[in-house]
């Protein structure tokens, strides 16, 4: 009974949980695409990247009602084959294609504020787009397998025949796994970290007395963007990690397997919070998106100029 109780519990939670996150996550990310997209609002590197991103985002979060219709029905997938091999596809497809952009404008802010006169030849709104292309082609091109084959399986639960989606939760413990889970996290933690280092260095070493409104935005641009990796992804795929190297020992006990699932579980919940914590790095870092937002709630801001320069470290043309 006390088990049955605890799963009730966990698949009660995890449904609220995908619900407040598609509740917010959905209305956010779809201003952002019509501020990103807007003719009006000019482009640049960094909106590209940004409007891409909010795309990852948005296919994502609309994915979570099929996870809360499956917690709803105590762990039951009757959604089918087909709605289980696209959810696991495009689960995969958009949680790696969001990394991937925040690793983009990270390098993008990199290049603007280390290196702002020899990397105007490089920062371009065409290159940026053939990158967003191949980000998209070579994500859908890896993920494809899971879309040729079976992912429903039948299995008992509290003694009531159930099907299971193993895209959901189940991973896969074979060797390849571990190596592409690896390639595929240590490639933008690497980035990330090493950009994020030399703006901080670059931004310190600046000869300024106080504080300008460029030093503000990449500061909160640096803090947002580790906020947002530390919570939606790095907590994932170091879980992905344990459980795929423990999976294939043989003292695995049952305790252990409880605990590896609930991780499973919880981890993977937490990726989709990304859809929440973007809108806040547009809201704070994209001046156009800020005044949307404030005047959709009944708020007016002085108009203020969308770029800021200062001697030594350029963020023009940022957002």
């Amino acid at each position: 009974m006390g088990l049955n109780t605890e799963k009730r519990g966990e698949n009660v939670t995890l449904a609220v949980f995908y619900t407040i996150v598609f509740l917010l996550s959905v209305p956010a990310n779809a201003m952002a695409l019509w501020v990103f997209c807007h003719p009006k609002n000019g482009t640049s590197v960094a909106r590209v990247y940004l409007t891409h991103l909010a795309m990852a985002d948005m296919c994502y979060v609309l994915l979570l009602p099929m996870r809360v219709v499956y917690h709803a029905s105590a762990g039951d997938w009757i959604l089918g084959e087909v709605a289980c091999r696209l959810s696991g596809f495009l689960f995969y497809l958009n949680l790696y294609c969001s990394l991937y952009f925040m690793t983009c404008i990270s390098f993008d802010r990199f290049l603007a504020v280390v290196f702002p006169i020899r990397s105007l030849s490089w920062r371009k709104t065409a290159y940026a787009k053939v990158v967003c292309a191949i980000l998209w082609v070579t994500v859908t091109v890896s993920m494809a397998p899971v879309l040729f084959s079976k992912q429903t399986i039948a299995s008992q639960l509290d003694r009531n025949n159930v099907t299971v989606c193993q895209q959901l939760y189940l991973e896969s413990p074979s060797p390849r796994a571990l190596l592409s889970t690896t390639v595929a996290f240590t490639v933008p933690l690497v980035v990330l970290s090493l950009s994020y280092i030399l703006i901080l260095f670059k931004l310190r070493s600046a000869k300024q007395q106080t504080q300008s409104p460029v030093h503000l935005k990449a500061k909160r641009m640096v803090v947002l963007t580790l906020v947002n990796f530390l919570v939606a992804f790095l907590p994932y795929h170091v879980h992905r990690f344990i459980y795929i190297v423990r999976y294939n020992q043989e003292d695995l006990s049952d305790v252990e397997v409880t605990s590896l699932t609930l991780g499973n579980r919880v981890t993977s919940a937490l990726t989709c919070v990304n859809g929440v914590i973007d809108p806040l790095m547009y809201f704070f870092l994209t001046e156009t998106y800020q005044r949307t937002l404030l005047k959709l709630l009944g708020r007016s801001k002085s108009p203020r100029a969308d770029q800021y320069t200062s001697p030594g470290v350029d963020l023009s043309s940022a957002f």
